[in-house]
């Protein structure tokens, strides 16, 4: 009955932890969407859209929302894969669930139930001896870390985009100036607006750029912190439950 118990207090610590891992991303999206409210109540979006003639701003946006919902995806799957190690441990560390470790459906489905019959596979065909689990776990690393690195892609997209506008508006702005005739006044003041709209495209996809990347930034690396923990948690799920289950044994599972 403490066995059940205990079983039961790890899920239900199991479902708190994962359900923070959203949790924490729908708070840090819940003041990014804040902020963006804010911008948009006091005009200052519709002044960078309509100031910057290039587009690039919005594209960066456009960009970053994208990244959102990658992000967003990618971390439900890693809380689900976190979910369900936590469920394994419960089952394996019960009275007699190294049994489970012969029957496939014993385990739920996922990333890591998937390295632990890799395991099994493994421990049958060695027959005896220590089983050495360093290339499956690499393997384990890459497949939870999926597509993670696109946003390390798109905040040096982002960055570079917001570079991009820069020198874009510096061009802008100082096109006019071969062109300048300091007799001319109606040619002037055109100059001097053409300079302005180049300064504020300089300005405002540079701004867009450098707070997409730092947000995206802070978005995956929130999401790697998760990873990092399934992948830990695997580990020390198969180093003290499976690997000696599957050695003491005499002959393979059945």
């Amino acid at each position: 009955m403490s066995a059940t118990a205990s079983a039961e207090t790890a899920s239900s610590g199991a479902d708190t932890s994962e359900r923070s891992v959203l949790l924490l991303w729908m708070i840090f999206t819940g003041l990014s969407v804040f902020a963006v409210v804010l911008l948009w109540r006091y005009g200052l979006l519709h002044l960078m859209v309509s100031s910057d003639r290039t587009y690039i701003s919005s594209v960066i946006a456009v960009l970053y929302f994208v990244t959102c919902f990658h992000c967003f995806w990618r971390t439900r799957a890693i809380a689900r894969e976190g979910e369900i190690t936590r469920r394994c441990r419960a089952i394996l560390s019960a009275p007699g669930g190294a049994r489970g470790l012969g029957d496939a459906r014993a385990l739920p489905g996922g990333l890591v139930p998937d390295h632990i019959r890799n395991l099994v596979q493994k421990a049958k065909a060695q027959a005896a001896g220590r089983i050495d689990q360093t290339l499956l776990l690499r393997s384990l690393a890459d497949r939870l870390r999926g597509s993670n690195g696109f946003g390390a892609f798109v905040s040096d997209t982002l960055m570079k985009l917001g570079l991009l506008g820069t020198i874009v508006g510096f061009i802008i702005m100082l096109a006019p100036i071969a062109t300048l005739d300091a007799a001319d006044k109606a040619a002037m003041k055109t100059s001097m607006g053409l300079m302005s709209d180049g300064m504020a495209v300089a300005m405002y996809t540079t701004l867009a750029g450098l707070i997409g990347s730092i947000l995206v930034r802070i978005q995956y690396y929130m999401l790697d912190a998760a990873t990092q923990r399934v992948f830990s948690d695997a580990v020390m799920l198969t180093e003290t439950h499976v690997t000696p289950a599957l050695e003491s044994r005499p002959g393979t599972p059945s």
